[in-house]
């Protein structure tokens, strides 16, 4: 519990930081790892003649909003950009302190944050893309941004300061006490692992919204989690290469091994492309982090699947990283599968069907019954050869 008023942190005259960093918390949509843990981010912006609220906190931190909040002897708006919890749970109660302040969202948004919290529709007001919110010297621009990451978000250009508030775009699960990042290689590493994470099935989407802020001066992007960017152009960069059809001479092998068939499979494989000049990285499925996972399927050009067989089908453990890697729509190009079994079963068929939403060429397989032999050893090192010719057909 709060029991004492917190300070907003000051951006730049009249706008100013008013979230919760949550240190402790280990687990995002009962999914995605939080390693550093991550932060809410809401800002205040002062004008002369309004005052707005842009975006809350996760429930968990309303009471700090409503502390840092205390100094706020008026507030007009609340801008709802994206009515997921981690973003709008905390309105409902400031909503009840400023009862005069008014929501705005999309027309999207106002119908999911109708159904998500309980927000009234009648408090809220739908904004068009490119609409303006005057609030005295200091000009709210919206920007519809559908599918990033869901369909309602949007981001908010403030005009004057040159501020883009990204809403989830540019952002990183990263809790800090740095209002500003300071070392650029920690928050990239973070986004990218938050990119991988939440925003990888929309990359064609977010390039095209990426292109369209392109005739905005923007001076900072202050985006819903992790730290403010105070160099725009960092931080653009990295997610102009991770939604570029670019592609790194890499592959994961991605594997589960009960008596030791696959991983020798898996890292004689891995051997064999090191030899053929191509950057392998091993995923024993049993005890990796799935954010790591995530994020090297960002722009790995091949994946490859080991499985022993369980009861006729793929290990339990090898599923669902599977069904992740189809659901995430990452830019591979390339996959294959290496599985051990005693007397038969359908693994390969059941992992080539679970990534049929991807636009993957199948290369050969490796299946042994038992151990491998040296000519199971010998069909790894053909499929080395095979890989790096494929890449050197796909990388730049």
């Amino acid at each position: 519990m709060v029991e004492r008023p917190l300070e907003m942190r000051r951006i730049t005259d009249g706008v100013f930081w008013a979230g919760a960093a949550d240190w402790d918390r280990r687990l995002f949509d009962a999914l995605i790892p939080l390693p550093n843990g991550t932060s809410y981010n809401a800002y205040v912006i002062k004008g002369s003649d309004k005052t707005a609220l842009i975006d809350s906190v996760d429930p968990t931190k309303t009471e700090v909003l409503l502390a840092r909040l205390s100094g706020v002897e008026r507030l007009d708006y609340i801008v709802s950009q994206h009515s997921e919890q981690d973003h709008s749970g905390a309105i409902p109660a400031v909503m009840e302190r400023y009862p005069d302040a008014k929501v705005v969202a999309t027309p999207k948004g106002k119908e999911l944050l109708s159904m998500h919290t309980s927000v009234p529709g009648e408090r809220i007001s739908t904004v068009a893309d490119g609409e303006t919110l005057e609030l005295g010297g200091k000009t709210l621009e919206f920007l519809h941004t559908p599918w990033v990451h869901w369909p309602e978000t949007m981001c908010t250009y403030l005009r004057e300061d040159r501020i883009l508030f990204s809403c989830d775009l540019f952002g990183a699960h990263l809790a800090t006490d740095e209002l500003e990042e300071r070392d650029e290689n920690l928050v990239a590493l973070a986004s990218k692992r938050y990119y991988a994470e939440v925003m990888m099935p929309f990359r064609a989407i977010i390039r095209k919204h990426m292109a369209r802020f392109e005739k905005y001066r923007i001076d900072k992007i202050a985006p819903s989690h992790g730290p403010i960017h105070p160099n725009p152009a960092f931080i653009v960069k990295c997610h102009d290469d991770w939604t570029s059809d670019r592609l790194s001479n890499s592959v994961m092998i991605a594997y589960v091994s009960m008596h030791g068939s696959t991983a020798k499979m898996a890292e004689h494989l891995a051997e064999s492309l090191t030899k053929e000049g191509v950057g392998a990285r091993l995923f024993n499925l049993a005890a990796t982090d799935i954010g790591e996972y995530a994020m090297a399927l960002v722009d790995s050009a091949t994946i490859v699947i080991g499985t022993p067989v369980v009861l006729t089908g793929a290990h339990p453990a090898v599923v669902p990283a599977v069904f992740l890697t189809n659901a995430l729509k990452p830019k591979l190009r390339f996959a294959s599968i290496l599985s051990s079994y005693g007397w038969g079963g359908k693994a390969v068929e059941q992992i080539t069907s679970m990534l049929s939403g991807l636009k993957l060429e199948m290369l050969e397989q490796v299946v042994v019954k038992g151990r491998p032999l040296d000519k199971d050893l010998a069909a790894l090192d053909a499929l080395a050869v095979s890989i790096a010719a494929k890449h050197k057909e796909v990388v730049g």
